[in-house]
């Protein structure tokens, strides 16, 4: 064969891969820390804002694939500044929304580096894993009061990990989670094991969160990852498997949850918890009235009210990540939250059941995502550190698509 006819292949330069090599590592460090906030500016927000910004200096590229997050989610923090136009006192507002922009800088960063190298999924996740498994422990050892000073990890006697509140904690360890459960479905027996003994430490701190929003988020985001599997592959001793496993594992979530309810602490707070309307729900100003209210005075604000302002007109905030995206990010910041969440969750169910390297991560990404949306209807999710990074990671695999289907040649 001639020199003409041998494949390019471009060099290799061990400084550009030491390079690369280094901010992997970085990142994994990042997404570890996402799960310890529990006092704010926390760790995360600090050493996350250095490495976008040391990213930024050695060349961080962004792809014209990811063009619609990175246009929406700026203007959508747009929204904000200009929502800080109708304040008279500006001492807390700033704050708040530099915050959501870093917050958004950081969904941009992820989804770029993922794009830049599928293999990062990997390191993201099992990061995020031993996150998750470390603060889960710590809410459990705080429910129950393990050692000197764990009361620390709870509040309002439910474990909060090393977060500040119960109702973030728990559905942080959503995506951790799915990422355990798919890979005791699809990988090998012989990890079944360590899996399912991280699977129950994470079920166990989200049950103990006693978050209404967590407990139906982990049902639906596991039920759904199971039923995407199973139209996925095509099988049936592959679908069979899951089938049985998921099965045995259901059987040993209940086990354990007839076990936790032996404790009279546990039972009684289950069953004022699992009541449906809770007192602070009904009733005036309780928050369904208050999203009522809220909605229809947001329409006559088009630059909303500012950040942390709808408290102080109410008893709570809003609890609802619609409202509060009209009221903190006002009619501009509420039309791109909600074409982001659209396009992002139509990009990705089009790719659901592709054989790609990154299809796992995908799937988990989409279905928190989904589940997300779901839940912010009675909850406010703006803020929440993992969220920006499911939107970063489900927009990273939607880049790596386009950028094989071009090379590829694919549609």
């Amino acid at each position: 064969m001639s020199d003409a006819a041998l494949p390019y292949a471009p060099p290799f330069r061990p400084q550009t891969a030491a390079v690369g090599i280094v901010g992997s590592m970085l990142v994994t460090v990042g997404v570890f820390l996402s799960g310890f906030v529990i006092s704010e500016p926390a760790p995360y927000e600090v050493f996350m804002a250095g490495l976008i910004g040391l990213w930024a200096i050695v060349g961080l590229r962004i792809s014209r694939y990811i063009a619609p997050l990175v246009v929406l989610i700026l203007l959508f923090n747009v929204g904000g500044m200009l929502s800080l136009t109708v304040l008279d006192d500006l001492s807390i507002g700033p704050m708040y929304i530099a915050v959501s922009l870093f917050l958004a800088l950081s969904s941009i960063f992820f989804a770029s580096i993922v794009e830049a190298k599928h293999e990062r999924l990997e390191l993201i996740f099992r990061a995020w894993v031993a996150s998750a498994i470390i603060t889960s422990l710590l809410g459990i050892l705080g429910y129950f009061h393990a050692f000197p000073g764990s009361e620390a990890f709870t509040l309002y006697d439910r474990a909060k990990g090393a977060f500040q509140d119960p109702n973030v904690f728990g559905p942080f360890l959503v995506a951790p989670s799915l990422y355990l459960v798919h890979g005791l479905l699809a990988g090998r027996i012989l990890g079944a094991p360590l899996k399912i003994v991280g699977l129950l430490i994470l079920a166990l701190g989200l049950f103990l969160s006693f978050s209404r929003a967590a407990w139906g988020l982990y049902l639906f985001s596991v039920v759904a990852l199971v039923f995407i599997m199973l139209l996925k592959e095509r099988t049936g001793a592959f679908r069979l498997k899951i089938l049985v496993l998921s099965l045995s594992a259901a059987g040993m979530m209940i086990l354990a949850l007839i076990v936790a309810l032996q404790f009279d602490k546990v039972s009684d707070l289950f069953s004022s918890r699992t009541q449906l309307v809770q007192e602070y729900d009904g009733g005036h100003l309780g928050r369904f009235d208050r999203h009522r209210i809220g909605f229809l005075m947001a329409m006559e604000k088009p630059l909303g009210i500012g950040p942390m302002t709808f408290s102080k007109i109410f008893p709570e905030d809003e609890h609802n990540i619609w409202l509060k995206s009209l009221t903190t990010y006002g009619w501009l910041g509420f039309a791109c939250y909600f074409t982001l969440i659209i396009w992002s969750l139509w990009a990705g169910f089009k790719l659901l059941l592709r054989n790609r390297p990154w299809q796992p991560y995908l799937m988990i990404a989409f279905i928190t995502v989904v589940g997300h949306t779901a839940i912010g209807f009675v909850i406010d999710t703006d803020h929440w550190r993992h969220a920006y990074l499911q939107i970063g990671v489900l927009w990273g695999c939607i880049a790596l698509e386009k950028r094989h289907n071009r090379k590829t040649g694919s549609g």
